[in-house]
């Protein structure tokens, strides 16, 4: 397994001149931001009305023939202009989405109506879709990930996959000719209340590969991404390299973490990416001890300005990991969460790439 990209994995170090928030604090930032999403949702009750409540025995006598019929004309009116009203809306929404940039034209391929929902409902999710990416700064709409596969792939050694009899596969790039690539965040050390927000809103599938001790400041906020869909996975205890770790060191870090993160987030994890991708056959055995099925390592490694690439046409293929990290603006940092996120999701919409859940493969 090629090691070129384990080498460009920087553990980074937890900011020291921040000053300690009190307990919970980030945590409550975190859903603030998140609640601002709630609001998409208002639209949704005009389409589902609730039912009527049922008539009062003491209700009052039926208006005279001529009153009703005097009231009908008003009431067929409104009802003709909200029907014009959601109508332009639509039209509105498709001048829009038509209007917006895709660098492919599988870019529109998510978006069609798969008939299980209303027009209206369509075009209010599309309505969603597109302001969200237009808020977030996005280039165009990301391309949807297709339906999991019935049959995850056969994690069988070759290209991309190494596997040793009786140990967890180590997985480089997934085995899938299905145009995804899979987005993961190592560590834990920045907990950016706008990135969680931004990954809610746009839906974007994730996993968290977690060291406990940076995450333990406020595993509340990685409870709220997992409420979101993102997979909390293990990156050990302390981020030691564990070339270097005995038996009963290596049961701490890899162990104690699986316990810790099923104690903080109610599941128990069944991937494990071993710090700056160095591993022994000690380290997947016990891994493998305590629930471990696959270890992903990665293909391309994401920044807020650039991405590093492994193959040499600098694209994305498919089945390809992506590594990053929870990190702050520092010098080999250029920018925020939301900048990198940003990035990763244009570029993979450039080429023609939907981003999918990794545990749907794995």
């Amino acid at each position: 397994m090629p090691s070129s990209s384990a080498a460009s994995h920087r553990h980074p170090a937890a900011p020291a001149a921040r000053p300690t928030p009190r307990p919970g604090r980030r945590h409550r930032r975190g859903l603030a931001a998140l609640t601002v999403l709630a609001t998409l949702a208002v639209g949704c009750s005009a389409l589902h009305p609730r039912d009527p409540a049922p008539a009062r025995s003491s209700a009052p006598a039926a208006p005279p023939a001529d009153a009703q019929a005097a009231g009908a004309a008003p009431a067929a009116q409104a009802a003709q202009a909200a029907q014009a009203a959601q109508a332009a809306q639509a039209a509105q929404a498709r001048a829009a989405l038509a209007a917006m940039p895709a660098a492919r034209p599988q870019a529109a391929a998510g978006q069609e109506l798969n008939g299980r929902v209303s027009a209206a409902e369509h075009e209010l999710a599309l309505q969603q879709a597109l302001a969200a990416a237009r808020r977030w700064g996005l280039a165009a709409l990301p391309l949807r990930a297709p339906a999991p596969p019935a049959v995850k792939p056969e994690l069988a050694d070759g290209p991309g996959v190494k596997r040793t009899p009786g140990l967890p596969p180590v997985v480089q790039r997934v085995p899938t000719t299905d145009r995804v690539v899979f987005l993961t965040v190592d560590d834990g050390a920045e907990k950016d209340p706008q990135f969680a927000a931004m990954v809610a809103e746009l839906g974007v599938p994730m996993t968290a590969f977690l060291s406990d001790y940076l995450a333990r400041s406020d595993y509340g906020y990685f409870r709220a991404l997992q409420a979101h869909g993102v997979t909390i996975d293990n990156h050990t205890l302390t981020h030691p390299d564990l070339r270097r770790l005995g038996p009963d060191a290596l049961q701490r870090e890899i162990c104690g973490q699986q316990d810790r993160l099923q104690q903080e987030t109610g599941t128990r994890p069944r991937l494990f990416r071993p710090p700056y991708g160095e591993y022994t056959e000690a380290a997947l055995r016990t891994a493998a001890s305590c629930g471990v099925t696959a270890v992903p390592l990665w293909n391309e490694e994401a920044f807020p300005d650039h991405l590093e690439w492994r193959y040499a046409d600098q694209e994305f293929h498919p089945g390809d990991i992506v590594l990053t990290h929870f990190r702050a603006p520092a010098a080999d940092w250029k920018g925020t969460m939301p900048d990198m996120l940003r990035r990763v999701v244009d570029a993979a919409t450039a080429q023609g790439f939907a981003i999918a859940r990794l545990e749907d493969y794995l």
